[in-house]
């Protein structure tokens, strides 16, 4: 491995023109692929084997009116102050507004505020639900723009109208978290390299990566639906990564300059060795986003794949573009005109560094430093023990956005439970009674705790399949509405005894609690497939027993840490105002797994990174103690600039209105903090002084079956050694002889 990437940079580097023009060739194939495709998305879900799931096929079948598995719309109708909607004017406006509806494309049904009692008590306020002949993703431009249409008629007339639903698409998030994220890592990388120019060189490849990555995923589209999430998880984490994988190999580019070695022979070597953790890093980045793909819902699988693509883009640009660029470079990027006296005295080995100073402490300090870390971990942890979980809803949409004043004006008029609806469906095909059945089920669901209406059951055309629609007193999200969800449910069997009629729960709150049900039976196995093959791959890059195990369960730590501080902000309010949260609520069911899938990776980045360059120490002839001193001599700095990176392009999406990426950017950005200075560079350390060589320990006959990568670059180094005493033996005997 190593060998190869030093003779892929020497190329680079030797045929720079080349590798530019091929990569301004495949940019601009993609830029053009991207910008003829239109792009669709979708967050729809299908849980074979879930109840809400054979509910809507049932429901498919028996009621094809009712289109079961079609997009809906709510339109909130609000009289101006003063006045109410059953007043003539106004009652005869929406009536107008309900023909518009009825007349728009792709719209199967759509029901009547005022013959159907969907009219608030005091008259102030109305809403019709419509539903579409399609699911979400299908729904088209004219049958969007028809739906906003008439709300903007509502609107002139005088009334107050929002749309909810899942019809009605979230305004894109605003593009300051991408700025933020990279005016914070061209200040790091400027303090980093102390020069304008190696600063941007990271910038430009990453910039060049997540644009090929994007582009890549637009075109995807066309050919297979994606979920909504995709192109911003792919672009959080393909801008981050990209930055992160540049930073180390430039560093180590300039490291090999500073030995003596000339650009191109830097460039190789730089490639043979931080490469080689490049790639390793990368390989378990995608390994645990890919492995999303076991859990079974669409959505997160086409968000893992995504992510892993862009991970991938980062990873190939960094091994061909950097050391292209880096060639056009030259000795320039040695020119460091923003460095500080310190800096420069560091880097001539007249001062000791920080992350030797801070190597030197730790391996002092091991017992110390491992009970404080592991003190300060479990606290930040106690939260995750009321971790709540549900799916965005609108109540979840962007305060201020149409999704989320209607939320909060059907709440206002009916209750929370009107926006969550539940859809019972009664299955007495195998009944000798099915009116009486669905009549004993409609009295069984009346009686339960937090039921505010029930609807009269509603027969197909068969007479064998009655749906009714119950109405909870909670909010869709709230735990009393599970509860009663899981009731109902509860009651099947013994309905089933006394009728022979099945009875069944869907509707958008039913499916939200499904899919939590299945993240949460998902977790254990997904941890088993994820860790467990990165453990094997860390073992084959470090050759040792121990590095992966505790690299493992320092990520662990550092996960149920971060839930901790993800409950703590978004669930029990602490510091809400700070981070821009506009309400507490349960925690999105999707993040932990994805948590859990995108910390493992990058925290085997932070593990590959730091402790390949102690191996390499190690290798070469030094002490285990003196290894790690060294290894953080090397690494500390870059390291520490990488989680900077990384913490500010997450928490750039602090900025984004939408609760799903908020969450997820202050979850991956203290998940990086927490796990690069904490785990990474204090528990990790600290645990291999206390072990001392035992780290680097591997049965022999486990040494003689795994196959050797050279991630430290240890066969290169002989390599090169061997030419350079060859050259020098050569030498001599080709000299020019004197007159």
């Amino acid at each position: 491995m190593a060998t190869f990437l030093y003779r892929l940079g020497r190329l680079a580097f030797r045929r720079r023109r080349l590798f530019l023009m091929v990569w301004i060739v495949v940019l601009a194939a993609v830029g053009i692929g991207a910008g003829s495709v239109s792009a669709t998305t979708t967050d729809d879900f299908t849980l074979p084997g879930t109840q809400s799931q054979k509910a809507i096929d049932l429901l498919g079948k028996e009621f094809p009116q009712a289109s079961a598995g079609g997009a809906t719309a709510r339109v909130v109708f609000e009289a101006p102050k003063g006045q109410k909607l059953t007043d003539a004017g106004n009652k005869s406006e929406i009536g107008t507004l309900i023909e518009e509806l009825k007349a728009a494309p792709q719209v199967g049904n759509v029901s009547e505020p005022f013959s159907s009692g969907l009219v608030s008590k005091d008259g102030t306020i109305a809403y019709t639900q419509v539903t579409y002949k399609v699911p979400k993703a299908d729904i088209t431009d004219a049958a969007s723009d028809a739906l906003h249409e008439v709300a903007k008629d509502g609107e002139k007339a005088g009334l107050s109208v929002s749309l909810g639903g899942n019809a009605v698409q979230e305004e894109g998030g605003n593009t300051a978290a991408e700025l933020v994220g990279l005016v914070v890592a061209a200040f790091v990388l400027v303090i980093t390299f102390g020069s304008m120019l190696a600063a941007g060189l990271p910038l430009l490849t990453a910039i060049a990566g997540v644009v090929a990555a994007v582009c890549g995923i637009t075109i995807a589209t066309e050919f297979v639906s994606l979920s909504s999430a995709s192109t911003t998880l792919a672009l959080m984490l393909g801008l981050a990564v990209a930055i992160d994988y540049a930073l180390f190999i430039v560093s180590r580019y300039r490291g090999e300059i500073r030995e003596g070695h000339d650009p191109e022979e830097a460039a190789g070597r730089a490639l043979g060795t931080a490469g080689s953790a490049v790639v390793f890093a990368g390989l378990t980045v995608i390994i645990a986003l890919a492995g999303l793909s076991v859990i079974g819902i669409k959505m997160l699988t086409t968000m893992g794949l995504a992510a892993a693509f862009a991970v991938a883009v980062a990873v190939v640009i960094a091994l061909t573009l950097l050391p292209a660029v880096l060639g056009f470079a030259g000795m320039r990027i040695m020119k460091g005109k923003l460095t500080t006296k310190r800096h420069r005295d560091e880097e001539r080995g007249e001062r000791e560094t920080m992350g030797t100073r801070w190597g030197r402490f730790v391996t002092r300090n091991p017992v110390k430093l491992l009970v404080v870390s592991m003190l300060g971990l479990g606290v930040l942890a106690l939260p995750a023990t009321d971790l709540r979980l549900t799916m965005p809803d609108d109540s979840m949409s962007s305060p201020g956005s149409t999704q989320r004043i209607a939320y909060d004006t059907l709440s206002k008029g009916f209750g929370p439970g009107f926006n969550g609806p539940l859809t019972v469906v009664v299955d007495a095909r195998n009944s000798d009674d099915p009116k009486a059945a669905a009549e004993d089920a409609r009295t069984l669901i009346s009686k339960l705790d937090d039921v505010a209406t029930v609807s009269p059951a509603n027969f197909n055309q068969a007479a064998d399949v009655a749906l009714i629609a119950a109405i909870p007193e909670s909010s869709p999200s709230s735990e009393a509405t599970k509860d009663l969800v899981t009731t109902i449910r509860d009651n099947s069997a013994e309905l089933k005894k006394d009728t022979g009629a099945d009875l069944m729960v869907t509707g958008t709150a039913a499916v939200n609690i499904d899919v939590s049900q299945k993240l949460s039976d998902a977790m254990i196995p997904y941890l088993a497939i994820v860790v467990g093959l990165a453990l094997l791959l860390l073992l084959l890059v470090f050759r040792s027993i121990l590095v992966p195990l505790k690299a493992a369960l320092g990520f662990l730590l550092s996960v149920v840490a971060t839930l901790g501080v993800v409950v703590a902000v978004f669930q029990w309010g602490w510091l809400k105002d700070l981070f821009g949260v506009d309400q507490t609520a349960p925690i999105i069911s999707m993040l932990p797994i994805l948590l859990i899938g995108v910390v493992f990776g990058l925290a085997m980045d932070y593990e590959v990174f730091l402790v390949t360059r102690m191996r390499e120490e190690y290798v070469h002839g030094a002490e285990p103690t003196e290894a790690i001193v060294s290894g953080f001599k090397h690494s500390a700095r870059v390291v520490s600039a990488a989680a900077v990176i990384m913490i500010s392009v997450f928490a750039g999406f602090l900025l984004d209105d939408v609760a799903l990426i908020k969450s997820i950017g202050l979850g991956l950005a203290t998940a990086v903090l927490l796990d690069a200075f904490v785990i990474r560079m204090t528990i990790v350390p600290a645990v291999m002084a206390l072990v001392g060589r035992k780290t680097w320990a591997l049965p022999e006959w486990l040494d003689r079956i795994l196959p050797s990568v050279d991630v430290e670059g240890e066969k290169l180094r002989h390599v090169l050694e061997a030419r350079e005493a060859s050259d020098n033996e050569l030498a001599p005997a080709t000299a020019t002889p004197r007159g």
